[in-house]
């Protein structure tokens, strides 16, 4: 992996804890899949909205990407992590384009018990119900 590619990038932020950078890999247009909103989120605002709040809800000391596929400018990131005593397996699906940016994210999790405590613990964070904010 070099410098210039997100994925390698994102690999940095993620084992930092830190959303520092989003906005220098995400493209302008990207879309953003989320497991528990049914219409894709268009745009680097909402998309870097998102993210920054998964950043509080999943990278705790537990989360480890487990598995990762590329085939192209597409890369598969398989995680597990344990949030509450339930154990959240998933995948990171990323499209990124020749520039180098990311074009489309998508989240998917199992099991059905994860999928409602992520949706709970990201609505919480995402209507600014946590007191803290990560470091930016």
């Amino acid at each position: 992996m070099n410098q210039a590619d997100p994925i390698h990038r994102w690999h940095e932020m993620v084992q930092a804890r830190s959303p520092r950078g989003l906005d220098t890999i995400l493209a302008d247009d990207v879309v953003f899949h989320s497991p528990v909103v049914h219409t894709p989120q268009a745009g680097k605002a909402i998309t870097q909205k998102y993210l920054t709040a998964a950043f509080f809800v999943f990278f705790n000391p537990s989360f480890r990407y487990v598995r990762e596929v590329r085939s192209g400018l597409d890369t598969v990131l398989e995680f597990e992590v344990t949030i509450d005593g339930i154990l959240v397996n998933g995948v990171d699906m990323i499209r990124s384009n020749e520039a180098g940016l990311i074009v489309e994210f998508k989240v998917m999790l199992r099991p059905l018990k994860a999928i409602n405590l992520i949706h709970q613990k990201m609505g919480e964070m995402l209507a600014g119900r946590r007191g803290s904010r990560p470091a930016a």
